[in-house]
């Protein structure tokens, strides 16, 4: 695809790369220096992303809706997959918000989705919208539950955390709870058997929530409670899917004699560890590795690919392609 019928004359600083075709497309970030000093201490930043139908100029009014209103973009990224008619953007921008209203600039970009049908558009302003609401569950392994505290804690994680909800009992003298009581975070203890999961009372702690988190919460969801729930829950297999799935991984993965373990952040969907993929890590393994290594090394990916995934969410990195696949800028 060329990029020259994308860019309209409003954009004479990139017609260097017209000639050039491309399935996805990066533009560099630019100074901030086209402000002066005194105005920058009042510009905010802000994240927009789309998902349409391609077409001829989306580009070309996406650069013009946030130029037009004093704004400055500082990075774009761009992914039209091949014979797919179908386009997805990811833009960071710089703004006035005594000049570009926030109740304007969701106006400006609804005209925008309108106009090319969009089937996603979404816009975010750190700084001036709340953060996303979340709810941990998990069961009685820490490790994943503790990372995110501290995450959240040291303001990694750019979420507010409503509640904790687990399987296990974790007594008052434990590390997990006297941080929760410490940080004012409810602690939910639901015992849970094969017969019942307590999954209405689960629903009735998280309807207010933005999404789900899953830190090795080790039951499965049903499919009556993904629909009433509604929203997006994102989950850590200990795992590189889609090879070993369901249980145990790291034993199973250990007896294959594998070279390479990995640990999977995916959405939740009926199928079990199906779910669209958000990221995955690994680390090599070798034949003097034990299973307890094995666990070891998994665990610390698992930490990491989880929070990575939860950022990247939250920085709108991250949206859906086909029917189980994703998009991650």
């Amino acid at each position: 695809m060329s990029l020259r019928r994308r860019l309209s004359t409003s954009l004479p600083q990139l017609l260097g790369f017209t000639n050039r075709s491309f399935k996805s497309l990066k533009f560099p970030q630019q100074s901030l220096h086209c402000f002066n000093s005194s105005s920058e201490s009042s510009l905010a930043h802000g994240i927009h992303v789309f998902h349409c139908p391609d077409g001829v100029g989306i580009v070309a009014k996406l650069s013009d809706c946030i130029a037009s209103r004093g704004g400055n973009i500082l990075g774009a990224d761009i992914f039209v997959p091949e014979n797919k008619k179908v386009f997805y953007s990811r833009s960071e921008f710089i703004f006035d918000p005594a000049k570009w209203p926030r109740a304007q600039m969701d106006e400006d970009f609804l005209k925008l989705s309108n106009m090319f049908n969009a089937m996603k558009s979404v816009v975010r302003v750190p700084i001036l919208d709340p953060k996303y609401k979340i709810s941990v569950l998990a069961s009685k392994q820490d490790h994943c539950l503790v990372d995110l505290l501290h995450g959240w804690q040291d303001g990694r994680l750019p979420v507010d955390i409503t509640c904790v909800i687990s399987n296990h009992d974790r007594g008052p003298n434990t590390h997990v709870f006297r941080f929760l009581e410490r940080h004012g975070i409810p602690y939910h203890y639901l015992n849970t058997t094969k017969e019942n999961k307590r999954e209405g009372e689960i629903l009735g702690l998280v309807q207010d929530t933005d999404f789900l988190v899953l830190a090795r919460y080790m039951q499965i969801l049903s499919g009556n409670f993904l629909k009433s729930y509604g929203k997006d829950i994102i989950n850590i297999h200990h795992g590189l899917l889609p090879s070993f799935k369901g249980g145990n991984p790291s034993k199973q993965a250990f007896d294959a004699g594998v070279k390479l373990i990995g640990a999977t952040s995916h959405f939740v969907t009926e199928e079990l560890d199906a779910g669209p993929i958000i990221g995955q890590m690994v680390e090599r393994v070798c034949h003097r590795d034990n299973l307890k290594s094995f666990v070891q090394k998994s665990e610390n990916l698992e930490k990491q690919c989880l929070a990575k995934a939860i950022k990247s969410y939250c920085e709108l990195r991250v949206l859906p392609y086909e029917d189980n696949k994703t998009v991650v800028f």
